[in-house]
């Protein structure tokens, strides 16, 4: 346990619209459980662009942090005091800290979760990779493979404007970044890394192109599990990363930057994570 370790009684939250289907309260809670944090609690709270200001004005000395999700994650930068290099790389802050002079802080454990739940199936470094779609979370997925990946990563969307905001980023974070139609996403599964950034259902049609020996695929997804594709993914042999995966990764790292505890209970969140997913 980190000798910065906070034992009063703190409160934490995620936030975001919608956030009825947030798994953060099951992963966190089950989190200071584990750590015996019996005074700790974990909320969530229905919160858009124009009521975060509003919401974190009114916020007391007993809060630790918050998780942020859609469409949060950009917005609240300007309410910050500081922001950690990583949120900076891609302007997108999925967790504040607050600290005890009372500054707000933010970070991005996405990245760092995303290299640590692909770590945790065997990818550590590739040649090229294809990242299918564009927004907040495939700029995170660009600023992971900037770490892992040594060659060009193509990038399948939807419009000129996507392609070019894909681009940017890939100038911005190093990566050297093709970008192709969305109609010839189903090319991309013959890359040795796929990193599926849609909604769910965006890619089940994709599903009848998984090639006979296919590579690691990275699903954000974790509700429903498995999508058609990395159903498809698995009969085929690929190696299958899931959006619980990452949700757990990040979580973890969130949980140790709120908690001062360090290192998160990955085992016990993910247990939790399982067991609430398979009652839904």
């Amino acid at each position: 346990m980190s000798s910065a370790a906070v034992s009063d009684a703190r409160r934490a939250a995620v936030l975001g619209s919608p956030i009825t289907h947030s798994l953060s309260p099951v992963l966190h809670r089950a989190a200071y459980a584990a750590l015996g944090l019996g005074d700790w609690t974990y909320d969530r709270f229905e919160v858009n662009e124009g009521e975060l200001p509003g919401f974190l004005g009114q916020l007391g000395r007993g809060w630790a942090g918050l998780s942020l999700t859609m469409p949060l994650k950009r917005a609240v930068i300007p309410l910050l005091d500081e922001i950690s290099a990583t949120a900076a790389s891609v302007e997108t802050v999925n967790t504040v800290v607050f600290t005890e002079g009372g500054r707000r802080t933010g970070d991005n454990t996405d990245i760092p979760g995303m290299i640590a739940a692909l770590r945790e199936r065997g990818v550590d470094k590739i040649d090229h990779a294809a990242v299918l779609g564009a927004g907040a979370t495939a700029s995170s997925a660009l600023a992971a493979l900037a770490r892992i990946c040594t060659g060009p990563v193509t990038a399948y969307v939807r419009t000129h404007a996507r392609a070019e905001e894909m681009r940017g980023w890939g100038e911005r974070l190093g990566v050297e970044v093709h970008t192709a139609d969305w109609s010839e996403a189903g090319h991309a599964l013959d890359a040795p890394l796929v990193i599926a950034t849609t909604p769910a259902g965006a890619t089940d049609v994709l599903a009848p192109y998984v090639p006979e020996r296919p590579g690691t695929l990275f699903d954000v997804v974790y509700d429903p599990w498995p999508t058609p594709l990395a159903a498809a993914w698995t009969e085929q042999g690929g190696a299958v990363v899931g959006g619980l995966d990452l949700l757990v990764h990040q979580a973890v790292l969130q949980v140790e930057l709120m908690t001062g505890h360090t290192p998160g209970p990955l085992t016990a969140m993910r247990t939790a994570g399982e067991r609430a997913l398979a009652e839904r």
